[in-house]
């Protein structure tokens, strides 16, 4: 049995995310949310609440141990880009793009 949440349209390039991400797979959710909680990057605040939401439908959902609860999975994919305009130098105008991201978590229960 395993309980997933899933992050959608994140203002954060995928990137970031991924690094974040690599950090915490394969760890026990308790330990994974330290590791969000002390690491200092951007991507950490969405994450440890997008694992706080997994494990709550782990547990409300499934009834599964919270104590025995591992990420399983987590990846990250690019979601839509904004593209804007950033003025430059005799007119000109180069394109800035603003990445998102669509973040998926899945936790099971260790045997």
């Amino acid at each position: 049995m395993e309980a997933k949440a899933s992050l959608r349209h994140a203002r954060i390039s995928p990137r970031k995310v991924q690094i974040v991400l690599d950090l915490i797979r394969n760890k026990p959710a308790d330990q994974a949310m330290a590791i969000l909680r002390h690491t200092p990057k951007a991507a950490c605040e969405p994450l440890s609440k997008l694992l706080k939401s997994a494990m709550a439908n782990a547990e409300n959902n499934f009834n599964m141990d919270r104590d025995s609860l591992y990420v399983s999975e987590c990846y990250v994919t690019p979601g839509p880009t904004m593209k804007r305009i950033r003025p430059r130098a005799q007119g000109r105008a180069f394109r800035v793009l603003k990445r998102t991201s669509h973040v998926f978590i899945t936790v099971k229960e260790r045997e």
